[in-house]
């Protein structure tokens, strides 16, 4: 099985080295290059087509969220996943990066093996977002700066889409959908991926916002 390719773009080249020492302990994975500005993350992407991209919100000359926008709207960078990374968990920023493409976040505080586990998460196809307070921050940042419509909306989903979606939203994984709906994982699983040809989004990450975005699902009690 071949490592999964990661590049690291941060402006503290302490803070790269740690991270790139820590991804190198990982037997499977390898570190395929280091960028300390957004413009080096996008055309150090472009060269070394890694598998996933650890990315700062906050850099020089161009910031992690467009530089994430860039790498997202490139078509030859379609396999290209983008983790961002942030000093709170309550940063509005999160929400303009998960608008522009990446696959989940991660405060810069978190354990090593967590950001291990991240990688490999997203890396998998899943998205990494902590349900309770993402669902609170993206909730209140969408009231006061929605965003530009989808090339859908669950309007366009079946009743048990529009279930599905929701769920995705709260979190829960493919298994976990199946559990709570009395599917197989498999048909859970072709549901989402449906449900992300609909409303044209990159990946679910993109689809929890599409369900705060219109309204599907809203935080209250029920969210975990």
């Amino acid at each position: 099985m071949k490592p999964l390719r990661v590049l690291l773009a941060d402006d503290q080249t302490l803070v790269r080295e740690a991270f790139a020492m820590l991804v190198e302990s990982a037997p499977d994975m390898r570190v395929v290059g280091q960028a300390g500005t957004g413009r080096e993350a996008v055309a150090l992407a472009r060269g070394q087509r890694p598998d996933l991209v650890v990315m700062d919100i906050r850099m020089p000359d161009l910031d992690g969220i467009e530089a994430t926008r860039l790498i997202a709207a490139d078509e030859d960078l379609a396999g290209v996943r983008v983790l961002v990374l942030t000093t709170y968990d309550t940063d509005e920023n999160i929400v303009e990066a998960l608008r522009a493409g990446a696959a989940g976040f991660l405060v810069k505080d978190t354990r090593p093996a967590d950001l291990l586990d991240a990688i490999r998460t997203l890396a998998a196809g899943e998205a990494l977002l902590s349900p309770g307070p993402t669902a609170r921050l993206i909730a209140q940042f969408l009231r006061g700066h929605p965003g530009p419509p989808t090339a859908g909306g669950p309007e366009c989903l079946s009743e048990r889409e529009r279930e599905v979606l929701s769920l995705v939203a709260r979190g829960l994984t493919n298994s976990g959908i199946a559990a709570e709906l009395g599917l197989s994982p498999l048909t859970a699983k072709t549901h989402v991926s449906r449900i992300m040809g609909k409303l044209g989004a990159r990946d679910r990450a993109q689809l929890v916002i599409v369900a705060y975005e219109s309204g599907l699902v809203t935080p209250g009690p029920s969210a975990p």
